[in-house]
């Protein structure tokens, strides 16, 4: 089946950028026009869109040992709708001006969970939320050593207070069966293991 035609961004009219909000992150009001499918274009529309940036998820996980590495920290949006907001997530961080994803997926790993990756394989990149949101996250796989050792991590100076987990595999899958584990990132990052661990590592991991 061939992928449906897709319009270009060229053919968006953008009328304005005007700032909302500049702090963490940035706010914008975009005004701009597009094509429609039926032919012609929209009248002007305007949205504000949230500029977060972009990040790096890492699913760092132990074949020999078949152990996922979990973080676990307190979110605040999550307060809103979760029982409990401190959540159980990959490795991530924020890619900052003028830095690559690679280099950001090995800085937080160390930063956030106190590991090495013995190699580091990138799997996709996806856009977060984007009916609202321009952040696109790369996600990357790193094959680690998960020895058990110190427990809790993150840069004082970014207010980070982080407890990393060793998870056997089948359990963190489980959690997402049984809600534990309910952030899009992670989800999307141990499926992927749960699609692809037979097929690229057999009966190796465990053993």
């Amino acid at each position: 089946m061939r992928a449906p035609q897709r319009f270009t961004k060229e053919m968006v009219q953008i009328e304005s950028i005007a700032p909302l909000f500049e702090g963490f992150f940035r706010m914008e009001e975009i005004r701009f026009r597009h094509p429609l499918f039926a032919g012609g274009e929209t009248e002007l529309i305007s949205r504000e869109v949230f500029e977060r940036g972009d990040a790096v998820v890492v699913l760092a996980y132990d074949p020999q040992r078949d152990l996922v590495v979990l973080t676990e920290q307190f979110r605040v949006p999550a307060m809103r709708t979760s029982d409990n907001p401190w959540l159980l997530e990959l490795v991530a961080g924020i890619i900052e001006l003028g830095e690559e994803p690679e280099q950001v997926a090995r800085r937080e790993l160390m930063e956030e969970a106190g590991l090495v990756a013995h190699s580091l394989t990138p799997i996709y990149s996806y856009l977060s939320s984007p009916g609202g949101s321009t952040e696109r996250l790369y996600l990357f796989l790193a094959e680690v050593e998960a020895k058990a050792g110190e427990a809790l991590f993150g840069l004082a100076h970014e207010q980070e207070d982080i407890r990393r987990h060793l998870v056997p595999r089948e359990q963190a899958l489980a959690w997402i069966e049984q809600g534990v584990i309910d952030n899009a990132s992670t989800m999307l990052g141990l499926q992927w293991l749960a699609l692809n661990h037979a097929r690229r590592w057999g009966a190796e991991a465990g053993s």
